[in-house]
């Protein structure tokens, strides 16, 4: 083990969900204002996911009073206090920066389908 990974490795947190580009999460953030600290939400959709070890970060996009917003959000962050996936999207690639440029209707992305398993009838 090379000894940036071993010093990384006390800083990675192991409370994450698995999701990927197209999920729909809800992130929690700590929000220091003067001498009160607070609990911000922010809900979007993953529009990219980059980088490796204690530098990955994700790219969250909503759309919020007409506005569009995007923020991106280190993974091992100390101030993302709990990541909750709300959807499972279904898409075909690793970047939706497509998503960008549509409106509407045609910025919805299609939720995938939980496979429940047959129980073998006997």
């Amino acid at each position: 083990m090379d000894p940036i990974s071993a010093v990384e490795a006390k800083y990675l947190k192991d409370k994450i969900p698995e999701f990927g580009s197209g999920d729909t999460l809800r992130v929690h953030t700590k929000i220091i204002e003067g001498d009160k600290e607070r609990v911000q939400i922010f809900e979007g959709v993953v529009i990219q996911r980059k980088g490796k070890g204690t530098g990955e970060t994700f790219t969250l996009r909503k759309v919020s009073s007409g506005v569009e917003v995007e923020r991106i959000f280190p993974l091992y962050s100390p101030n993302i206090t709990k990541i909750n996936r709300v959807r499972q999207g279904k898409v075909r690639r690793a970047k939706l920066f497509y998503l960008r440029g549509l409106k509407g209707k045609s910025a919805r992305i299609q939720e995938k389908r939980k496979e429940e398993k047959e129980s073998p009838e006997s």
